[in-house]
């Protein structure tokens, strides 16, 4: 499992599925846009779901378990970036549009951000 950090919020994913937000939030950004972003926690992380507001301005690191760079599917990347401008934002989901059950969020403590 890979981890997406956002300002004060660590969420776990699936490294390939990281790979494919890590895509399609970083041509997001470059076009300067903001969207939320949501997604349904596995049953072992307690259930219910996450929420983030993504901007631009904010800094995002993705940090991967593995070496290799999964297949990428363009299909997946235009579904998440189409999915980010609809009134519901980035719904995260699976290759195939299903939901998938990802790892907890947690939240950062702000002294782990200091310089």
């Amino acid at each position: 499992m890979g981890t997406l950090t956002y300002d004060n919020t660590i969420v776990r994913f699936d490294d390939r599925v990281l790979t494919h937000l890590q895509i399609a939030i970083v041509r997001l950004f470059r076009r300067e846009l903001s969207f939320p972003m949501s997604w349904k926690r596995a049953v072992e992380a307690g259930s219910g779901r996450g929420s983030l507001w993504m901007v631009h301005t904010t800094p995002v690191y993705f940090d991967f378990e593995g070496s290799r760079i999964p297949t990428i599917s363009d299909e997946w990347v235009a579904r998440l970036e189409d999915s980010a401008m609809s009134s519901t934002g980035l719904i995260v989901s699976g290759e195939h549009g299903e939901l998938v059950g990802v790892g907890a969020s947690t939240p950062v403590p702000a002294y782990a951000f200091a310089r």
